[in-house]
This record gives structure tokens, sequence and C-alpha cells, in this order.
């Protein structure tokens, strides 16, 4: 389905003719996460080119050995001084020869808390992106990551935490929020990005009610004390505030958190973060407002936190449409004028192209009216969001019953034109609701964390998108009080409910990329699956706000623990905070899915389009991944991505990112796919490009794991062989 623009491609001459800033963003090793501080993912490096691709061959490969069915490597590496960067699925930071994958040095941080084998699960249970590197130019060299709560500064040579920053070498990241947040769950799952002597973070935080605030800090690389903080949730006084109708929600709700990680004008002084919602996701009614700074781009003064333009993309957000990754440096060639701005790709399938200091957009924007009417009480949808007019959309925002999947079986094509009569669709922005609400380009949909590549030559920005629909259900939450005589089994029942429910589902069967629970007692004992509900795992939050009478409660209704399921049940003696006591909840994560597994929607189910952004027009459009069965029958489908892509000025484009575990390179110009090769699991990550002792190789991540799919633990290596 491939999509050929002559006039783009004349223009793209053109700028390549034109171009006086085409290196502005290039990079020749993969020294920060994305490739350099402007996010480009691009490499100048092209030893590897469009004529020779095909005689890649595995350099070296290096397995990490702690992985388990669970596990995954999300993980782009950077390369600093011949040494490989990267991170293994249980957090431990390694340090690679880069040209050889030799071990030079390990650092365990679970060893390193002295929790033993406690310690080595915590640190097991959450995902890590990557890593940042500082160096005072001379010999002071650090590597910066976060295990969990927990942002280390190790020194690069050695692998041993640098003590005289923060604690011992490491500080914790529920501190500096400005409230206590320590039962909460706070973590980083991105890198932060440097600027002079500072490390800029963002977290991750609970997608349910009881969640921290998501605000912006940067910490002194050499004390680990904090510097500034940007609050993206405002206090009274500060701008943005009037944006909230209840004035005390600022001390209670939590969210619009910089997930995704930083991209940087240095030269300019402003770091740019793209937020998330705030919580809960699928209600709104104990935040109405606009809510500024959630949903938004934000561009700050990277020397002081303080605010220079922002952009918010969804109002009132109560779809989970959290921008996913950080926006990229782009040159934009404009009636005959280059404006330096960013480039926003959103879950939504839109591309949003912003004047990089004033933060106005480069093309028309209308705010269009949306479905108001709500059924859940107490909710007020906003009235309006912002459309970008171009680019258009990568993605397909809405499912009709001209567009459901026909390669099906009759039967099964009408049971889901079936489903389909029942719920709301029709709208992107229709609300939640208790018949079922479809949500497209999906939960994971348009694009993911991997973010877009963009090349300076050329004006072309190259993002990977999913197209798969979801079905978000809303219930009425059971805020029955506990009764005084209630049994850990009752107790159990109501806390799965308002605690699990929403990613595992009210059977406990899973949802979208949520596990089941069904026989899990055949995997987890109760000390281990109270852990568990105490340190999260992957997607999976830590519930440290429930106290051991809930855990104990829930264990003994999940685990079906017959000699536990009769006892009285404790209840916490800290009262709850109301406002993450909510009136609905969702029944979770739910593809809309055909009776085979596909989703109900045509093909493509991925894509990686070209997108030139002088014009604001395709160049361009493919389908991304292949199922095997319906290749063999000549159809390319695409699948469900994660990760993202890295561009080269040898003419080619990497990703793996598909759920077939393949690893590609592509003509960047065409889209000609060139080549291609299996990995051991799915390269859910975004590739490195470097060079070490005049040869370049392409890296990537095989942590598998999501959607299901098998789980890996290593980093494969690409170079030219002699073919």
């Amino acid at each position: 389905m491939k999509l050929a623009c002559t006039i783009a491609y004349c223009a793209i001459i053109s700028a390549i003719i034109t171009s006086c800033n085409s290196h502005k963003s290039a990079n020749s090793t993969w020294q920060v996460y994305g490739g350099s501080k402007q996010n480009t993912h691009y490499s100048v490096l092209k030893q590897i080119d469009t004529s020779n691709v095909t005689n890649l061959q595995v350099a070296w490969e290096y397995h990490t050995g702690d992985s388990d069915r669970m596990t995954q490597i999300q993980v782009n590496p950077i390369v600093v001084d011949g040494v490989f960067y990267g991170v293994s699925p249980k957090l431990k930071l390694l340090a690679l020869d880069a040209a050889t994958g030799d071990k030079k040095w390990v650092f365990d941080p679970a060893a390193n808390t002295g929790k033993g084998s406690a310690g080595a699960g915590y640190f097991s249970m959450n995902v890590c992106r990557g890593v940042t590197y500082y160096t005072d130019g001379k010999d002071d060299k650090r590597i910066f990551y976060a295990a969990s709560s927990n942002l280390y500064c190790i020194d690069a040579n050695t692998g041993n935490p640098i003590t005289t920053f923060g604690e011992g070498g490491k500080i914790d990241l529920h501190n500096d929020l400005g409230r206590d947040v320590k039962d909460l769950y706070v973590a980083t799952t991105t890198p932060g990005i440097i600027y002079k002597d500072m490390i800029i973070v963002g977290d991750r935080v609970d997608e349910g009610a009881a969640a921290a605030p998501g605000h912006i800090r940067a910490y002194d690389v050499h004390t680990g004390k904090l510097r500034w903080i940007f609050h993206t949730i405002p206090q009274p006084g500060e701008p943005g505030y009037e944006t909230w109708e209840d004035t005390a929600a600022w001390k209670h709700i939590g969210g619009a958190n910089v997930w995704s990680g930083f991209s940087m004008d240095e030269e300019r002084g402003i770091v740019f973060g793209s937020t998330g919602s705030a919580s809960y996701d699928f209600y709104g009614g104990k935040r109405l407002g606009s809510l500024l700074y959630a949903n938004s781009i934000l561009a700050l003064d990277a020397a002081t936190g303080k605010l220079k333009w922002h952009f918010q993309t969804v109002h009132h957000d109560i779809w989970d449409k959290d921008l996913s990754s950080p926006p990229v440096m782009v040159t934009i060639n404009k009636e005959g004028k280059k404006i330096d701005a960013i480039a926003q790709s959103c879950k939504t399938g839109f591309v949003f192209v912003l004047n990089r200091e004033t933060g106005e957009s480069l093309f028309p924007i209308v705010e269009t009216p949306v479905p108001l009417q709500s059924e859940l009480a107490g909710e007020k949808p906003w009235p309006t969001q912002p459309i970008p007019q171009l680019p258009k959309p990568f993605a397909r925002q809405v499912l009709t019953e001209q567009d459901l999947n026909n390669l099906v079986p009759d039967t099964s094509y009408q049971d889901i034109k079936k489903r389909l009569a029942s719920y709301k669709t029709g709208n992107m922005f229709n609300p939640p609701s208790k018949e079922g609400t479809v949500i497209l380009p999906g939960f994971d949909g348009g694009g993911e964390y991997g973010g877009p590549s963009y090349d300076a030559e050329t004006g072309i920005l190259y993002v990977n998108g999913n197209e798969m629909p979801w079905v978000l259900t809303m219930v009425d939450a059971n805020n029955t009080p506990a009764k005084s005589n209630e049994t850990n089994l009752q107790a159990g029942n109501r806390l799965y409910t308002a605690t699990c429910m929403a990613c595992h589902g009210p059977q406990r069967q899973g949802t979208g990329n949520y596990p089941t629970l069904i026989n899990v007692n055949k995997k987890y004992n109760k000390q281990q699956f109270t852990d568990l509900i105490s340190t999260g795992r992957r997607m999976m939050p830590a519930f440290k706000q429930l106290s051991d009478g809930e855990k104990d409660a829930i264990a003994s209704f999940i685990l079906d623990i017959k000699t536990d399921q009769g006892k009285k049940f404790i209840p916490p003696v800290k009262v709850q905070d109301p406002y993450w006591k909510l009136p609905y909840e969702a029944t979770g994560y739910n593809k809309f899915l055909t009776k085979e597994g596909y989703p109900a929607i045509a093909p493509p189910w991925g894509t990686l389009n070209a997108i030139n952004l002088n014009t604001g027009e395709y160049v361009w459009k493919d389908t991304l991944g292949d199922y095997p069965e319906f290749k063999a029958k000549g159809i390319h489908t695409g699948t469900e991505n994660y990760g993202g892509s890295a561009i080269t000025a040898g003419g080619l484009l990497f990703i793996a990112a598909t759920s077939d575990a393949k690893f590609r390179a592509y003509n960047k110009r065409t889209g000609q796919l060139l080549w291609e090769t299996d990995l051991p699991a799915g390269g859910f990550a975004t590739p490195s490009v470097y060079e070490v002792g005049g040869k370049e190789y392409v890296a990537i991540a095989c942590g598998g794991g999501k959607l299901r799919k098998k789980s890996g633990d290593s980093y494969v290596v690409f170079a030219l062989g002699s073919k």
C-alpha cells in the first residue's frame, strides 16, 4: 500500500541542495539517548549504505543472563569512547567493549542496596529505556540511570557509585515533589538530559487515582542537590493554576508527568518535555478544567526551569492520550525562510510542528467542537480539541463498519460488526461510557515511546505508528463501606475491583498487554505475590499505599488461599485520600479483536511514514511488520510496534519495533525494504548507530516481552561482513 509523492520528492531534492543547516543534529557516535540532545535519531555515518546493507552480519551479541518470561529491554544504548552502556532486564547497568561486546563491568543496584534476593526482585520489576552520560571534559565521567525510584550516579570508568552524589551515590525520586508521596509509585523509565552541570529528569507515576505529581526536576550532577523544579500541576499563584476548577486539586491529583524523556536546544538553553494526562486517566470529575500542564509540550529555560511557552495537545484528557515521546528538533523551510521548530508525534496520530522559540504553530490548527455528552456523573468533557490541518494524521482515528477486518471468516466478521454496533464510535473524542467507547488509534496507538526520526538534509520526519482499536468500558465503582466483620475474601474481591481490574479485567482474564491472573497461584506463593504488589512490575506500578492487611486480602482472593479467605480482614489504620475514591472504574485495557485474535480493523495495523515537514505532505507510506500467515498469501498487514527508528547519511532507516521479531533496513528516500533479519526476541527499542576503530555498527536491544511475546536478554550488534 505504498504511496509515492513525486512533487514532495522534488521538494526534498531542492531542500538537499539549499540546506545550509544539514548537520545541525549530526551524530558520528551515539552518546545521548535518541542519538543527540536534538532527539533526531540521526547518524552521519555512511560506511553502511543502500548498496551494501545486505552484507550486514552479527558482529557480536551480549547475553545479560537475567531475563525471565516477563522481563523486557527497551533500551536505546549509548556509546562513549568505545564503551557501550546498556541496562539489563533486571536493571543492571552494563559497560561493554563496543567493538567486541566483552564485559568491562556491571553495576547491580540490588547488590548495592544490601537487600539480597528481595532487592533483586525489586529491581527486576521496572523498565529502563536508557542512561545519561556526563563529563566535565576532563577526568570526571559519570553515568546517570534510574533503577526504579532511585537515580544513580556511577563512575563511567569503574562502575562504582560516586558516593558524593546524593546519599551514597543515589537520590530517591520520591523526594523533592513538594508533598508526601513516599507510599506512592514514583520511578523513572526514560533517562534524563544534561544541561551544563545539571541533570533534568521526569518520572513515571501511577495511572490511577493514587498518583504522585509529575513535576520536572533538575539536580546538580556533582552533589545531587535540587537546583530547580517546574510544577506540571500548577500551584496557587502560578500560571495555569486557573485552568483547574478545584483550587485544592494540586494537593491531591497526580500525573501530568514527563515519562518519555527530553530534548534540548542547547544553544538557546531550552529544554523540551512532553507530559501525560492527569490522573485518573479515564474519569475527570475530580479534576475539572482544561488542566495545564497535562498533555502539553513544555519549553523551559534549562538553567532555571522557568516556562518559556507551552502548547496543550489535548484538553481535559479522559482517554489516556499521553504525549509518548519528546519533541524532535527540526528546521522548516517556509516561504523562503528557515525556521527552527520542534515536531511532536502523538498517540492520536497527529504531528504538531511548532516554532522552537515561541510555540507558534507552523501549520494551521483548528479548535474543533467534540462530543460533550457524558453519562458519567460529574464529568465535564472539554468542548473543543486542537486539530492540526497539516500534516494529516499518520494513523486512522475513527472506526466505522466500512473499516472492519474483512480478512477473517464471515462468522467472525459478523461478530465484530455486531459488537461495533453496540459501542460508541465515530469520533476520536467520544467520552468514556458504560456501553464501551472505541479508542482509535488506541491506548498504544499512533506514535509510541520510540518517537520519530528526522533527517535535516531532506526535512523528512519518519514516524512508525500503530492502528489498533481498543474498547474502553466504565462501570460503577464499588464504594460500599467495608463491613466490620468483612472477611479477607470479601475484602480481596472488593480491593481487586478497585485496584487491579482496570488492567487485568473483571474476571482476571488479562486485558491488552496485561497478563491473565488465572492460575497465578501456580507461579507465585503468598510472599512472592505480596512482594510483587509492593514493588510493581513492568507496566504495573508499585502499590505501596496498600496496607499489609489489604495486600493479604488481595492475595487470598487472587491466589485462592482457602486458609486465609475466611479470616477477618484487618483494615488499614490510615484514612484514604477522598480524592482517590472515584465513582467509576474501567474494566480493563481491552483490544477490539476478532475471534482469531486479529485487530477488528482492516489492515494496516502498523505503518512507517515519511513526512516532508517543509510542506506537511507525505513522501511515502508503507506497512511495517508482517503476520506470517498473511504474508504467505501476499498480504502485508503491518503489526503493532514499539520503539523507534534510526536514520543514517548512508541513506538508510533501521527499525526493529515490530511484533514479528524482525530487524529491517529501508531506503529512507523511497521506503524500499532492502534488508531484514530475524532477532532472538522482539526489538521493542530504538537502534543505535556508532563507529569504533573506523568501523560502523548498528545495535538493537532484543528484550521481547511486550505483546505477550517471547522475552529475551541480549543486545545484538551488526556490522558489514564479507559475502
